[in-house]
């Protein structure tokens, strides 16, 4: 009985202005988030965690080194990190760095397909990548660490973002692509839960987008 506990990256400056980020833009945390993730470490501190995992994209990578320095401070043992390149986010191209509402404008099929019809999404003309693409370059990852730890103690902490987490966790939960949306979107500096008892063949939801140890309540600059 594996347990992977998912996290999404802390809230960043093109987060809080509404702007796509995908795998080739970034903005740096805002000074709030490195609070957030400390307030995440603590609410994880009672567990043992194994492994991280961590996107290679540098706001998943501050917040994936932050959560570990806090947590090893708070435990006093220190977890192993290792940078994961298959779990950075979607590469969003044309629309990265753009503002959703100039992007809703200027590609508004793709705009609403990304958003609510996974299955319908075409990036082609934004020179992105599919959910098919993303699903089939995430997964491995995935595989490759329930492969190595199956004790039923084994928990895994895996940092990426939330475009990339909702669509992977939502595939490994059995979801199709038409689907993966219906649980609705992942806060920054969220936690979802998913516990395998068969190493990864099959997976079940414990918790989805737990932010019960942020002070503040999300709005929607934090959801995606």
């Amino acid at each position: 009985m594996t347990k992977l506990y998912f996290i999404r990256h802390g809230k960043t400056q093109w987060n809080l202005e509404g702007r796509y980020q995908g795998a080739r833009g970034d903005s740096p945390l805002l000074k709030e988030s490195y609070v957030e993730i400390d307030a995440l470490a603590h609410h994880l501190s009672p567990t043992t965690f194994q492994h991280l995992y961590v996107s290679p994209v540098r706001r998943a990578r501050v917040t994936g080194s932050t959560l570990q320095h806090d947590l090893d401070e708070l435990q006093g043992h220190s977890t192993p990190l290792t940078i994961a390149s298959r779990l950075r986010e979607f590469n969003l191209g044309k629309m990265e760095g753009m503002k959703f509402t100039d992007v809703q404008k200027r590609y508004p099929r793709e705009f609403d397909d990304f958003r609510n019809h996974p299955d319908q999404y075409d990036p082609q003309p934004i020179q992105g990548e599919s959910f098919p693409q993303l699903i089939q370059r995430m997964t491995p990852t995935i595989k490759r660490i329930t492969d190595i730890y199956q004790k039923s103690t084994d928990n895994i902490l895996i940092v990426s973002h939330g475009a990339a987490l909702n669509a992977l966790v939502n595939t490994l939960l059995g979801a199709n692509l038409h689907d993966l949306r219906k649980r609705g979107g992942l806060s920054n500096t969220s936690t979802t839960i998913l516990e395998t008892k068969d190493a990864g063949k099959t997976f079940s939801l414990i918790k989805w987008n737990d932010t019960s140890y942020i002070k503040r309540k999300p709005d929607a600059t934090d959801m995606i």
